[in-house]
């Protein structure tokens, strides 16, 4: 028989010792139960948390899945977390405060035994002669800084984002470790499973598809089956290929068309608002000491590097024991065919394999956090660097650490030494949690410092004297609140715009014109706020809420970026912009007296612009095949769009004639 044909399945990997065993029970229970104890207690719905539900309830009323009935924008990052909220809303008929808040605390809690558990599950063909220890590390690290723990609710997508990202984890080991030479039927269902999780990834979070496509990219290298083997194989290998595409792709695909479509652009408009593709390396920097500084956090990292190295450097001194656990391609297929095939069938081979998984792993979450290092972090302490730190500490969630039968030999003393150093290092990284795990950002917390960076949970608690801030309405106490739905109400009549004075007790309201309004403007309310989510939760859904930013308001989103705008903060569109889209006056005793009357004049010109018109009727245009196909084809063009902030630049660079100024003489 020639010798690729020799091809013997690789020895099921060994039960898990003991000790092991029951130390990975111990300390995976331990760190789950304090994580969840401590998420509770910083129980909490952001306000940003708010702006999805609202989208919920426009999906429930049948306005479809907008922000304001009407205005077809996706206002939410996480296309998953939208319909996942939405889902269990429609289940449990519950408070949607509270159905955001049970399901982020539940994935939240859930992702650390699973991440702990996929990790035990890549060391478990390394067990040596001894007492092997299962130790938690990189669990600690994460549950220990107080951001990890306000974002486990919140209302935002974070708990989804770390679940999915420890589910992958444990489907890519779990993968790594299966018989390569496999092509029935269930190693055909467990490999495109696990595409199809990985292809979840843009629907998750847009950024998140770095680690989703690098996880894909190694699937589909990957051979499928015994190398070298004369039984049609290489056709079934392609085919499989074929599928991991199809599977992967269909969901999210499927989603971006429906969204260029719908909403007509390439991204959730929040990526436009923030200018995702932007550049400010300097202020991310800035984020990352933000994190770093106030929890002393480069201290548990580097004990956690060094226990990753140890733990390397004892997979290399015992190669012998993955070729003989897993059938190392490499090794076991043989080298004739390996030299037939060449290079490329070594590199190949070579990928399914417990290395490659950590490889793959670590470079998604490095890139990930420059990502975020280049779009200038957030303006919430913490948030989004959680799932870059998460997905690097994922190799030594937990770490073993093997006291060797016979410590007399140099292996043993060796062995003894590494145990002893990883179990003072997990004892350093209590210590270390103990001490920073209730420190603050800030003893002001309602201050917001030049960095724009703010300790979002404690600013909201202080300004609410609430501790679990949850519900819309507790939202209430935050300022301007109740005097807003004061001012909806003697609104209901006749309509107007909406603008915040700056006594945090009153509202200016711009009326109406009296004639030239377009049917959907007559009688119609604007507010135009900044907090998006509380604004938009406690208004009726017959109420339009805006916001300066863009989150869901294109025509801020399309604005350029401030340079030296607050991160996240970085679009203002001025208020004369909303009193002309709005149908509001531009002159008079209906104009606040702090708006520009001729800045109104300039704006409703501007408007005029056609590439700006256009963008309009995409997503204000009833929604028809037609529609569907001119937005379809318009996307990319409006996914770039930009205008100018001032309105009588905008008329400059849209090619427009300025308004006549009425007390020029004539």
């Amino acid at each position: 028989m020639p010798e690729t044909e020799r091809f013997e399945a690789p020895a099921p990997p060994k039960k898990y010792p003991t000790a092991a065993l029951v130390s990975w029970l111990i300390g995976t229970v331990g760190v789950t139960v304090f994580f969840a104890i401590g998420a509770w207690q910083r129980r909490w719905i952001a306000d940003d948390g708010l702006i999805v539900l609202r989208t919920i309830k426009n999906l429930f009323a049948g306005n479809g899945p907008v922000f304001n009935a009407g205005e077809r924008v996706e206002a939410n990052t996480s296309t998953a977390w939208t319909y996942l909220l939405a889902f269990w809303g429609w289940v449990t008929q519950a408070q949607l405060e509270y159905v955001a808040l049970w399901v982020a605390l539940v994935l939240s809690v859930a992702a650390i035994p699973l991440a702990m558990y996929g990790t035990a599950r890549l060391y478990r063909a390394r067990w040596a002669t001894g007492l092997t220890l299962l130790i938690p590390l990189g669990s600690i690290v994460y549950i220990s800084i107080p951001p990890a723990r306000d974002f486990a609710t919140s209302g935002l997508e974070n708990g989804l984002v770390i679940f999915w990202i420890a589910a992958l984890w444990c489907l890519f080991i779990a993968w790594a470790q299966r018989d390569p030479s496999r092509t029935d039927g269930r190693a055909k269902a467990q490999l495109l499973f696990l595409a199809f999780v990985a292809g979840l990834a843009p629907l998750i979070r847009p950024e998140i598809t770095i680690l989703g496509g690098l996880v894909l990219l190694v699937l589909f290298l990957a051979p499928f089956g015994a190398p070298g083997a004369r039984t049609g194989r290489i056709g079934t290998a392609w085919l499989m290929r074929i599928a991991i595409v199809v599977v992967a792709a269909a969901l999210p695909v499927g989603y971006q068309i429906f969204r260029m479509g719908y909403y007509a652009i390439l991204v959730p408009n929040p990526a436009i608002a923030k200018d995702a593709s932007g550049s400010k390396w300097h202020q991310g920097f800035i984020y990352l000491g933000n994190l770093f500084g106030p929890y002393t956090l480069l201290l548990p990292v580097i004990l956690a590097v060094l226990v990753g190295l140890i733990v390397w450097a004892g997979r290399t001194g015992h190669g012998r024991h993955e070729v003989a656990e897993r059938g190392d391609i490499l090794e076991r297929a043989g080298a004739v065919a390996l030299r037939k095939k060449g290079r490329w069938t070594a590199f190949s081979g070579a990928l399914q394999r417990p290395s490659t998984v950590v490889a793959t792993i670590l470079a998604a979450g490095l890139i990930l956090g420059l990502y975020w290092l280049r779009q200038g972090g957030d303006f919430m302490h913490g948030r989004v660097l959680l799932a870059p730190l998460f997905i690097l500490l994922l190799p030594v969630m937990v770490v073993p650490a093997t006291i060797p039968a016979d410590g007399r030999n140099r292996v043993g003393r060796i062995q003894l030494a590494g145990a002893a150093f990883t179990i003072l290092a997990a004892a350093g990284t209590v210590w270390w949690g103990t001490a920073i795990h209730g420190r603050v950002l800030s003893e002001a917390p309602m201050d917001i410092t030049r960095d724009g960076i703010v300790d979002e949970r404690r600013f909201y608690v202080a300004n609410m004297a609430n501790e679990n801030p949850i519900t819309a309405k507790d939202y209430l106490e935050y300022p301007r609140m109740r005097a807003m739905m004061e001012t909806i109400d003697e609104l209901k009549n006749t309509g107007g715009v909406m603008f915040g004075s700056f006594d945090y007790d009153n509202w200016y309201v711009a009326q109406l014109r009296k004639d030239g309004l377009r049917p959907d403007q007559q009688g119609k309310t604007t507010v135009y706020f900044l907090n998006l989510g509380m604004t938009g939760m406690n208004a009726p859904l017959n109420v339009r809420v805006v916001d300066q930013m863009g989150l869901a308001y294109p025509l801020a989103a399309h604005t350029e970026r401030l340079t030296d705008g607050r991160i996240g903060h970085d679009k203002n569109l001025p208020a004369e912009w909303v009193v002309a889209e709005s149908g509001g006056v531009g002159a008079g005793p209906g104009l606040p007296g702090w708006i520009e009357p001729k800045e109104v004049r300039d704006a409703n010109v501007a408007l005029t612009c056609p590439q700006t018109q256009a963008r309009f009727a995409s997503y204000e245009d009833t929604w028809s095949f037609a529609r569907f196909r001119h937005n379809l084809r318009q996307s990319y063009g409006f996914n770039g769009y930009r205008i100018a902030r001032q309105p009588e630049y905008e008329i400059l660079r849209c090619g427009l004639t300025p308004p006549p100024d009425p007390k020029a003489p004539r």
